[in-house]
């Protein structure tokens, strides 16, 4: 079994002009591809499996990521059923000179776990027995109560 804080990821895509839309700021689309796919890192990690997206439960864009701005994608797994993972995923713009960051996307998304076969498959639960996996669990629990 492993804990909420094993499954934290990070990554980073510096917006480019193929990024964005007519505002000079990045797709909506892209963004969320991030997500998608650090999202998935995140629930194969904690599963050990392949993790296929089966719903996106919320996401909230909240500002933009300007061109040659950083989107900072961070993602956890904070609660599982059967076969799936919930994974929060939260977007920042980040200036590359100066570091200042800034949240601009707020979602959480549903995997499940898929065998050689892609069929669903058993997961294992989550530890939250540390401080910091207790606070990532019940600020992910607060925001998707939020919705």
């Amino acid at each position: 079994m492993g804990s909420i804080s094993d499954t934290f990821m990070e990554n980073r895509e510096r917006v480019q002009p193929d990024d964005t839309n007519n505002y000079a700021s990045a797709h909506g689309g892209n963004v969320v591809k991030w997500m998608d796919e650090i999202g998935a890192m995140a629930a194969m990690r904690h599963a050990g499996k392949t993790c296929v997206t089966a719903r996106i439960n919320s996401l909230d864009f909240e500002r933009p990521v300007p061109q040659g701005d950083i989107c900072v994608i961070q993602a956890y797994a904070y609660d599982t059923g059967h076969t799936s993972i919930k994974v929060r995923l939260r977007a920042f713009r980040e200036d590359p000179r100066s570091g200042e960051t800034e949240p601009t996307t707020d979602s959480y998304f549903v995997f499940v776990a898929v065998d050689d076969d892609m069929q669903p498959t058993a997961v294992p639960d989550l530890d939250v027995g540390s401080e910091r996996c207790r606070e990532l669990r019940e600020a992910a629990l607060a925001g998707e109560h939020d919705e």
